[in-house]
C-alpha cells in the first residue's frame, strides 16, 4: 500500500482543478455577497418601511436557514416553478444569497458605529442625504467592517463544500470521485482536509494584511472570530 504522501502526490492535478472551482465559488460569492449586503444594509438603515421590511425578510430568511437547504431549494426547487438552473449558478446564487444577508449585518453594524453626528454634520453643509452616505459614511464604514467582514471569505470557503451534494466539480466532489476510484474514502478526503487547511491558512492571511493596511487609527473595531 502506498503512503499518504504518494497517494496525495498521484492525485493532487485532480485535486488541483476542484481547488480551482472552489476558490471560484467563493469569489464569486464574496462579490454577490458584498453587492446585496450593501443594498440590503442601506435599506434596513436609510429607506422607507417597505424597504426596511423587505431587507430585514432577506437577511432574517437567508441567516436563520441552512444553506444546504437554500441551495436544494435553489437546485431542486425551482425547476418545479419553471427555472432550470444549472449546478453551477444554483452554487454561485445560494453562496452569494447566503452571503449577503451575514455581510449586511457586519455593514450595519460599522455604519451604526460611524455614529449620526457625521450625518448632521454634512447635511448642516448642504449634502442630501444620499450623498452623505455616499461621500461621508460609508467611505468610514467599509473600513471600519473590515476586521469581522475579514472572516466571511474563511467561512464562505469552508461552507462551498456543500455544493458537492449537487455534482459542482469542486475540491470535495473531487475527492468524492477520487474515493469511489480507490476505494479509499480515508485518504482521499484526508487529502482534501488538508488542501481546505491551506487554503483557509491562505485566505486568513489575506484577510489580516487587508485589515492592517486599511485600519483607522482610533477608530478600528476588535476582530471577532
Amino acid at each position: 500500500m502506498i503512503s499518504f504522501l504518494e497517494f496525495f502526490v498521484r492525485y493532487f492535478p485532480d485535486l488541483l482543478s476542484g481547488i480551482g472551482m472552489t476558490l471560484l465559488l467563493t469569489a464569486e460569492g464574496i462579490l454577490a455577497g458584498l453587492v446585496l449586503g450593501l443594498a440590503a444594509t442601506l435599506a434596513r438603515t436609510y429607506g422607507g418601511k417597505f424597504w426596511r421590511s423587505l431587507a430585514i425578510a432577506y437577511i432574517e430568511l437567508f441567516r436563520g436557514t441552512p444553506l444546504l437547504v437554500q441551495l436544494f431549494l435553489l437546485y431542486y426547487g425551482l425547476p418545479g416553478l419553471g427555472i432550470a438552473l444549472s449546478r453551477e449558478w444554483s452554487a454561485f446564487l445560494a453562496l452569494g444569497l447566503n452571503s449577503g444577508a451575514y455581510q449586511a449585518e457586519y455593514l450595519r453594524g460599522s455604519i451604526l458605529a460611524v455614529g449620526e453626528e457625521q450625518m448632521l454634520a454634512a447635511r448642516a453643509i448642504g449634502m442630501s442625504k444620499w450623498q452623505a452616505i455616499f461621500y461621508i459614511i460609508l467611505p468610514q464604514a467599509l473600513r471600519l467592517a473590515i476586521p469581522a467582514w475579514a472572516n466571511e471569505p474563511v467561512s464562505l470557503l469552508k461552507a462551498s463544500s456543500v455544493v458537492f451534494l449537487i455534482a459542482v466539480p469542486e475540491l470535495m466532489t473531487r475527492a468524492k470521485m477520487i474515493a469511489s476510484r480507490t476505494y479509499d474514502p480515508i485518504r482521499s478526503y484526508l487529502a482534501a482536509a488538508v488542501l481546505y487547511l491551506i487554503l483557509v491558512y491562505l485566505v486568513d492571511a489575506a484577510m489580516k494584511w487587508l485589515e492592517q493596511h486599511t485600519r483607522l487609527p482610533g477608530l478600528s473595531q476588535a476582530r471577532q472570530k
